[in-house]
């Protein structure tokens, strides 16, 4: 259940990341990268239930989802999803 007062960025990014980690638990086939896109989902929803997560630390769990994930036509539209969550957040400050 989640709170009244919840940042709604959060709320969408734990959504699509628990939608793209049940994607893949059902996805049949295997492949060399698995358990690196199930450990950095398994972080990103980790992220998500504590509050607002640092912006770098997202992004760099997405581009190793997206690197592990591949081009994987079946996991596409639940990474799509998960990339539009972390971009909630908008972009990491530059220094």
């Amino acid at each position: 259940m989640t709170g009244v007062d919840e940042d709604p960025r959060v709320a969408e990014l734990r959504t699509a990341v628990s939608r793209l980690r049940r994607q893949l638990a059902v996805l049949p086939a295997d492949f060399p990268d698995r358990g690196i896109a199930e450990d950095e989902l398994a972080a990103l929803a980790a992220m998500a239930a504590g509050g607002v997560p640092e912006i770098p630390r997202l992004r760099a769990s997405l581009l190793l989802v997206a690197g592990a994930i591949g081009s994987m036509s079946a996991l596409a539209r639940g990474l799509s999803q998960v990339r539009a969550a972390v971009d909630l957040f908008g972009e990491p400050p530059r220094g």
